[in-house]
């Protein structure tokens, strides 16, 4: 979710308050990524194997933040071989929740939190751009149409919304946002859409701040791990703070 970001010149939503994110922001161009750069973790010593909410993820990515109340966090993804875990990316700065991470199931809608937890990926990835070469999931162009609903008293409720066709309740958050929404994954949280826990947490480009709920890493960084991400190897995000998501 994002917060007063500048919306590109088309977006006719320009009088909605955004959910993911605040502060200013700078257009950025799309940025190739180099093929990933693996480091082989040992079994016996390696940080996957102490987290929670592993189960059958042959990609894990971590977002670990030291303490509850920061914003900031270290984003680090593993995967998994016949050898053990090995280490893809980072480790890299990545942005979360302007007031942290909420504890564990305390994730409430508008709270400026980032949810704890394990969490897989939604079926598609999303942007204002074109859809980048080497991504394994379906793509999802936002339009100055599109909006996410966040609207807890909403049907669609946590849905990504064409509010052409749909109403997408008070407030909507809008999709057609630069730099912040050029490219993202959605994270898949709250997905039985009840009411007050939270809504369109995703996982997009930084612009320096923190957000209102997403976790946030520069452009370039970004596309890397939406092009590593693979659908058939059942990925996965576990975030928090380091106590919260370690066994």
């Amino acid at each position: 979710m994002m917060r007063r970001l500048t919306l590109l010149p088309a977006l006719a939503l320009a009088g909605m308050s955004l959910a993911c994110g605040n502060g200013d922001v700078h257009s950025s161009a799309p940025t190739p990524a180099p093929s990933a750069t693996s480091t082989v973790v040992a079994a016996a010593g390696s940080p996957v194997d102490h987290l929670r909410g592993v189960g059958s993820a042959q990609q894990v990515i971590k977002v670990a933040a030291s303490r509850y109340g920061t914003s900031y966090a270290t984003l680090t993804a593993y995967r998994k071989t016949a050898n053990g875990w090995v280490k893809s990316y980072g480790p890299w700065t990545a942005r979360v929740g302007r007031n942290g991470f909420a504890a564990p199931s305390k994730k409430r809608e508008g709270d400026g939190k980032t949810p704890t937890g394990s969490y897989g990926f939604g079926s598609f990835f999303f942007g204002v751009n074109a859809k980048p070469s080497g991504i394994r999931y379906s793509w999802r162009h936002a339009y100055t149409y599109d909006v996410w609903d966040d609207d807890s008293s909403s049907a669609r409720y946590n849905l990504w919304t064409n509010r052409n066709r749909h109403y997408p309740g008070r407030g909507p958050e809008p999709m057609h946002v630069s730099p912040a929404y050029n490219y993202g994954a959605v994270i898949a949280y709250n997905t039985a859409r009840k009411p007050g826990l939270g809504s369109a947490i995703f996982l997009h480009v930084s612009h320096g701040s923190s957000t209102a709920g997403c976790v946030a890493v520069p452009q370039a960084d970004l596309l890397k791990l939406l092009r590593w991400l693979n659908p058939k190897l059942s990925p996965r995000i576990i975030m928090g703070t380091t106590s919260a998501i370690t066994k």
